[in-house]
């Protein structure tokens, strides 16, 4: 069965979570028993309604207490046509870098506005990040539709208001659909109330988008996780090379390239499960054995001949800045972490920073702030293998790591370009 990724992000109190919550209850996913608890929380907490929604995806007791969505709260739910996985994201400016991670790896965002407040500076952060991500396809939901009673002049000004002000970002295809989460409109089952809408409801819409359209390419990207080597009397020649195949598919007789160093070699056999298998596919844990006895370790990568990956020392990439220190350059020692493979860092050079409000580009002043976005130049210790994140995600995201604390202070994606030194 198909996966179906997917974010939301809006204002705070644009009801992203009580969306979520409205989808998961409407379409029957949630069991019995939790549904009562939550029946009894929300009386508990003295609310309105029978059930407050969205407590189906606030996980955190502190996040409730404070009537906000803190972190990225994962909720995985199926209907008989396709798996999903949703990512809540924070509303509030200060959790960009939340947003950041939750988008990385969606084939979808539901950008949420509210349909009496319309466009706001939050709606724009929300878009270029999306914009940055690259995120294949963007709906934009706006809710409560209720409370300027459905109507259709609204909705109309609100989306024209959109497409205008994003006008100059690169945005892949984007959808628009009116609800009202609170009440169930439009969210599961089509509304008699926004008849005048001619589109799918959410779930509809969530269920028949084509996830084949929104994929990145398909060249078999295999990190090595770690070398199997037994060396047992029954396998005292065994070498094997554990990893998650990233995309693509191998298969036993492939001619392949070891990277980095250049080796060329061939697959002798593939193993999944602990059983022999004739090809791996993406997202499969497999067991990669080779023709030749060749020295790879942990970081290395095995990829066909036919469509190699960039090999630097140098990269470019958009970084959103995560640490509550702020970065100079040159001052803080880093390490770059991409899948397995580690490497000491530095950042170079500050392109320019990016104003997520305004679109604009800023011009560098050498330090970045707790969720900044920047452009920057990285210098590597060693060469990292890699792929434009619009061109594979997997291999062209990463993290940034302080050496002294071992704190994650930034996450970023790569530039689709070879960057030599």
């Amino acid at each position: 069965m198909e996966l179906l990724r997917f974010f939301t992000a809006g204002n705070v109190d644009d009801g992203k979570s009580t969306l979520i919550g409205r989808l998961l209850l409407d379409s029957g996913s949630i069991s019995t028993d939790i549904i009562e608890t939550l029946t009894r929380q929300s009386k508990t907490a003295g609310e309105n309604t029978t059930i407050d929604l969205a407590l189906l995806t606030d996980g955190l007791r502190a996040e409730r207490e404070q009537g906000i969505t803190i972190d990225v709260a994962y909720k995985y739910f199926s209907t008989p046509n396709r798996k999903f996985i949703i990512a809540d994201t924070p509303g509030h400016a200060q959790y960009t870098r939340n947003m950041f991670t939750g988008a990385s790896t969606a084939d979808l965002a539901i950008i949420l506005i509210d349909a009496r407040n319309g466009v706001t500076e939050q709606t724009k952060r929300h878009t270029i990040i999306s914009s940055v991500l690259g995120i294949p396809h963007i709906l934009v939901c706006i809710n409560k539709m209720d409370l300027v009673a459905y109507s259709q002049e609204r909705y109309e000004e609100i989306k024209a208001d959109f497409e205008k002000t994003t006008k100059s970002l690169n945005l892949n295809k984007v959808s628009f659909i009116p609800a009202s989460a609170l009440s169930g409109e439009n969210v599961v089952t089509a509304s008699d109330k926004l008849s005048w809408h001619q589109g799918p409801s959410l779930l509809e819409f969530l269920e028949t988008i084509p996830v084949e359209a929104v994929k990145m390419n398909n060249a078999a990207r295999f990190q090595v996780q770690y070398v199997i080597r037994p060396q047992t009397t029954e396998l005292h020649d065994y070498r094997g090379y554990a990893g998650t195949l990233w995309s693509g598919e191998l298969a036993a007789g492939d001619e392949v390239k070891v990277l980095p160093g250049d080796f060329v070699t061939r697959i002798t056999k593939i193993e999944h499960n602990l059983q022999e298998v004739p090809t791996a596919k993406a997202g499969q844990p497999v067991v990669l054995q080779l023709e030749d006895d060749i020295d790879i370790s942990r970081g290395a990568w095995i990829v066909p001949l036919a469509k190699t990956p960039f090999v630097s020392n140098q990269v470019k990439a958009t970084l959103c800045w995560m640490d509550n220190q702020a970065f100079r350059t040159g001052i803080v020692k880093l390490v770059l972490q991409q899948g397995s493979a580690r490497i000491k860092a530095a950042i170079k050079e500050i392109d320019y920073k990016i104003d997520i409000e305004s679109f604009d580009k800023l011009p560098s002043d050498e330090e970045l702030r707790l969720n900044e976005l920047a452009s920057v130049k990285i210098r590597l210790a060693s060469p990292l293998i890699y792929d434009g994140y619009d061109q594979n995600r997997y291999s062209g995201s990463f993290i940034l790591i302080n050496e002294y604390t071992n704190q994650t202070v930034a996450a970023g994606v790569l530039n689709n370009e070879l960057v030599l030194d």
